[in-house]
């Protein structure tokens, strides 16, 4: 599938409105009835994640885990994105993600998502597709989504830390709130023995163990040295200088601002929110988050 690059204008930053109860820009709602209609396969994997919670790691990992032997020249020509379209998105220098989904010509397809689970297309729960989900804590989060916010031209306007602080308290993100995202999908989990939940954290903590939590999940059994391979090939400084997962030749992104890929760490948000902001969104968390089973770490 040709990806046409030359059209580097940035756009006009979009703005959110409300869509289905949830907070939206038109690139990924300009595409909706597709999305909605887009028919799964039942060997697809669906990678699900609030955005900025390590949905490109994910993506990489199990890229590697199904095609880094078999097909090792995906990993010196194609671009992540193309190997793992962004479902819903319509950001009109690419071709739609559906678009992109239909035409994989890998077995299975890895599908990428942001949608929280109740806008999920049906398809994909009728056909019993897997799904690994990657949660991220909400401090972790909401750094990581400001600075990609500043540095991208696709999302709205990201103002000062501050506003955008409060923005993510009050839910007003692309995607709506992080607390209903990651809550949604630990709820659907309970009933739904095709969801893997994962956290940022325990993969930065041991990715080895959870390699083989997802591995067992998936049914893969790789050797010890498809796993090395795999471990030293995510890892994020390597992920981080690869111009294939990077996404550093992507349009209407100012990599002078911010990289892409930042940090990758545990605990940065120590360097961002201050004591009375850290007490102020500590409040506020114990009240949004209902869910006493739903644990997050913020330091590793």
């Amino acid at each position: 599938m040709e990806f046409n690059m030359e059209n580097t204008e940035r756009p006009t930053r979009p703005l959110l409105f409300d869509f289905h109860g949830v907070s939206m820009t038109h690139y990924f709602t300009d595409n909706w009835e597709k999305v909605q209609n887009f028919q799964a396969r039942p060997d697809d994997i669906l990678i699900a994640t609030y955005p900025k919670a390590g949905t490109t790691w994910i993506s990489y990992i199990l890229d590697l885990l199904y095609f880094g032997q078999s097909a090792p020249e995906r990993q010196t020509s194609l671009p992540i994105y193309q190997r793992v379209p962004f479902l819903e998105s319509d950001f009109h220098v690419f071709p739609p993600g559906t678009e992109v989904a239909d035409k994989l010509p890998t077995s299975p397809r890895l599908i990428k998502t942001h949608l929280p689970v109740q806008l999920i297309p049906k398809s994909f729960w009728e056909q019993n597709c897997k799904v690994v989900y990657v949660a991220r804590n909400a401090k972790d989060n909401v750094v990581s989504y400001f600075h990609f916010d500043r540095m991208t031209k696709v999302e709205p306007e990201p103002g000062d830390w501050n506003n955008f602080l409060q923005r993510f308290m009050d839910g007003k993100m692309v995607f709506g709130p992080w607390y209903d995202h990651v809550t949604g999908w630990w709820e659907k989990k309970q009933t739904h023995s095709i969801i893997h939940y994962m956290f940022y954290e325990d993969m930065i903590e041991d990715m080895g163990r959870e390699l083989d939590g997802l591995c067992s999940f998936l049914g893969l059994s790789p050797s010890v040295e498809e796993k090395e391979r795999v471990i030293e090939g995510s890892h994020f400084d390597n992920m981080k200088n690869n111009s294939m997962t990077n996404y550093s030749n992507v349009p209407g992104m100012d990599f002078k601002i911010s990289r892409f890929m930042r940090k990758g760490k545990v605990g940065d948000w120590k360097n961002h929110f201050t004591v009375t902001q850290s007490e102020q969104f500590d409040e506020h968390y114990q009240r949004k988050m209902n869910n006493p089973n739903l644990q997050f770490r913020t330091v590793v």
